[in-house]
């Protein structure tokens, strides 16, 4: 089998939902990686890159029509270099890297980019065309996230919860305490200011500069959502399903804009375009829930790709958990033998503290872990995320 490594990657920062990235269009925003990838890599031959795939959940504006092969092409890559958009949700970032392995290890492409991009702020409202002629009536949908244009018999067989209901079902069926997903929520913040204030973000985020009606461009190159709480301060937050519920907007992910890339190759394109591979892409595994219950995908998920590869959970030395909610969080790790406080998951704060961008979300995870990975001198990584409408993915990544 030929190696798929990494050798580089790039994101935008993650801006808040109305935010600083919110005047950003989609295909502008997924162009901006793509193009520090091609600055920082100035020997590569952009020509040879057979495959550009971006994972987007949403594509209904601005990110319609191709957003990968519009992003690639915003970003300067040559016209005859291809692009695919896929999507699988919440798990599209990372399913386009393990599709761009798949074709690496397959023999049937040799240098991609892959990652992905979401515009949550400037996701459009969208309605159905009328049924009858002279109707008078209609219906406008929000697609920043969650259900539409829903089938009667999709809700008769498997119910369309919302997000936050999905995570409030987890925390019953698996018996999630508030408290303990408060804790979960404190922690990703204050990993993510300090890994913030210590610069392990800075060589991962390329700024995104923003023209000003008057006056200088506006430069954005920090991460918008983290901020310092208490667990008091989080106590006092009202459930966002019900009053008594224990889901509140302080255990849950942000709704947020962003873009990351990664630049993979075979060993003959890295000798080929003088780069050097930072880790080697194991493998790649889906599993399906129920949607009632779809944070607890990654459980599933991580228990496919680890039998795939050969390798345990004790093995990995970085544990990149995407925090959809703390509640769905904390089953998966409950379920899969994990304390609440393991110091492998999301040392530098998770996507409560980062935000949850939906189609860069998994690239950023791999990223991440990369970058963690060798500033630990760590071996092996595992990347995992639940999935709307009951799925989970993972993957192993292991450090070269």
């Amino acid at each position: 089998m030929i190696d798929a490594f990494i050798c580089d990657a790039q994101r935008t920062p993650f801006g808040r939902y109305g935010g600083s990235l919110s005047s950003v269009r989609t295909d502008d925003l997924g162009a901006v990686p793509i193009k520090a990838l091609m600055q920082r890599n100035a020997r590569v031959d952009w020509q040879s890159v057979s495959d550009v795939i971006y994972g987007c959940a949403n594509q209904a504006g601005e990110d319609n029509r191709n957003v990968a092969h519009m992003s690639s092409l915003l970003a300067g890559l040559p016209l005859d270099v291809p692009g695919a958009t896929v999507n699988r949700l919440c798990g599209s970032g990372m399913n386009a890297i393990g599709l761009a392995a798949q074709a690496i290890k397959s023999g049937e492409g040799s240098l991609l980019i892959a990652g992905g991009v979401e515009s949550m702020s400037r996701a459009p409202f969208v309605m159905p065309k009328a049924e009858s002629a002279f109707s008078r009536t209609n219906n406008v949908y929000d697609t920043t996230i969650g259900w539409r244009f829903i089938n009667p018999l999709m809700k008769q067989l498997y119910g369309v919860d919302s997000m936050p209901e999905t995570a409030e079902n987890v925390a019953t069926d698996y018996k999630i305490e508030r408290t303990a997903q408060d804790k979960m929520a404190l922690s990703s913040q204050l990993k993510a200011v300090a890994a913030q204030k210590a610069g392990f973000f800075d060589s991962e985020i390329t700024p995104v500069t923003i023209a000003q009606k008057k006056g200088d461009p506006l430069v954005v190159s920090k991460d918008e959502h983290p901020r310092e709480t208490t667990m008091e301060s989080l106590a006092k937050l009202k459930g966002v399903v019900k009053a008594d519920g224990t889901v509140t907007a302080g255990n849950a992910s942000g709704v947020n804009d962003g873009s990351c890339a990664l630049l993979l190759a075979n060993t003959q394109a890295i000798h080929a375009n003088h780069l050097t591979p930072r880790a080697r892409v194991l493998g790649m595994a889906v599993a399906g829930v129920p949607p009632r219950v779809m944070g607890i995908g990654p459980a599933p998920a991580t228990q496919k790709v680890l039998a795939m590869v050969g390798l345990k959970l004790e093995q990995m030395d970085v544990i990149e958990l995407n925090e959809a909610f703390a509640a769905q969080g904390l089953a998966v790790l409950r379920t899969l033998g994990l304390s609440d406080d393991d110091p492998r998951v999301n040392p530098n704060g998770g996507a409560i503290a980062l935000g949850h961008p939906l189609g860069a979300s998994g690239a950023r995870l791999v990223m991440t872990a990369v970058n963690q990975l060798h500033r630990i001198s760590g071996r092996y990584a595992l990347c995992t995320m639940c999935i709307g409408v009951g799925q989970g993915i993972a993957m192993v990544i292991e450090r070269v």
